[in-house]
């Protein structure tokens, strides 16, 4: 399903101030219609981050188009910068290769650039342009997000994956993808589609979860995306408890990954771990969407 036909569905779903008032200091942030006191919000991010991030992300759902608007530009300056506070740069595993001259960038190969130093030899002044040096080259490398939006998706889960989308566009901003799965299969971001970041989160946020989830399609559908991708270094992400309720092989397509980390909710890893397992994957735990940033860095490394 295309993103923008799962966005104009998930637009009809809105969350009245009388649903929004079970956060705490909702009153505090948005004390009249069309309000949102951005001073009060930083003041319960600083006391409860995870409590805060989960309340903006139910607010860009408002039933009030103006306190609407204005979460969903909050929210998208805001989880950018979350994001950005972890490292920026997954390593990849370096390699040797031919590439053009520049001082300090390696070994002058002899042999590429034999004609230049024939030419210099016989008293011709060298072409620094002509020469070839071999050193280290670092691979790009690709990301691929698959969020679970299974099932009841608001609050904290829904902020985590808004922040998950946010870290990986950081991470690799010129090649990345971020799918969202349920029973369907959205493409919130394609491989090789530019989309301004803030667009990206947003089209995350807009998602409302329900249904049935399906693990292997959310991977088999990953597998695509990254194919268009030429980085020497290819990561599936999958942020998810990992229970498939539709019928697939999970592992089988798993495998058809080069490499897949998951992301799972602390307080139910059970099934996620079993996958992680099963599939050789590196597994992370996390309480809230605040530890994204650097749960992300960690099992990237």
């Amino acid at each position: 399903m295309a993103a923008d036909e799962a966005v104009s569905q998930a637009s009809k779903r809105t969350t009245s101030r009388r649903e929004l008032a079970r956060h705490e200091q909702f009153e505090q942030i948005s004390p009249e219609v069309g309000e949102l006191d951005e001073a009060a919000f930083d003041e319960a991010l600083a006391s409860d981050p995870d409590e805060a991030l989960g309340m903006l992300a139910d607010l860009t759902a408002a039933t009030d188009p103006k306190l609407r608007a204005l979460a969903r530009s909050l929210a998208g300056r805001l989880m950018l910068d979350i994001a950005k506070r972890g490292r920026t740069r997954p390593r990849g595993v370096g390699k040797i290769v031919e590439k053009p001259y520049e001082p300090e960038a390696g070994d002058i190969d002899i042999d590429a650039s034999l004609d230049a130093l024939n030419e210099l030899r016989a008293g011709v002044g060298i072409d620094a342009a002509r020469l070839r040096v071999r050193g280290w080259a670092r691979p790009g490398t690709a990301l691929c997000l698959m969020v679970d939006r299974s099932g009841s998706m608001g609050g904290k889960p829904l902020a985590t994956s808004a922040i998950a989308a946010a870290a990986v566009a950081c991470r690799a901003p010129e090649d990345y993808s971020v799918l969202a799965f349920g029973k369907d299969i959205v493409v919130a971001k394609s491989q090789d589609v530019p989309k301004a970041s803030e667009d990206v989160v947003n089209t995350v946020l807009a998602l409302r979860g329900f249904g049935t989830t399906d693990v292997a399609g959310a991977l088999q559908v990953a597998s695509q995306q990254l194919a268009r991708s030429r980085a020497g270094r290819r990561v599936a992400v999958l942020l998810s408890d990992c229970r498939a309720t539709v019928e697939g092989d999970v592992v089988a397509s798993a495998h058809a990954l080069d490499e897949v980390v998951i992301i799972a909710p602390r307080d139910d890893p059970d099934e996620a771990t079993s996958l992680a397992q099963s599939i050789g994957a590196r597994l992370a735990l996390v309480d809230g969407p605040s530890e994204i940033p650097e749960v992300l860095a960690r099992v990237l490394e």
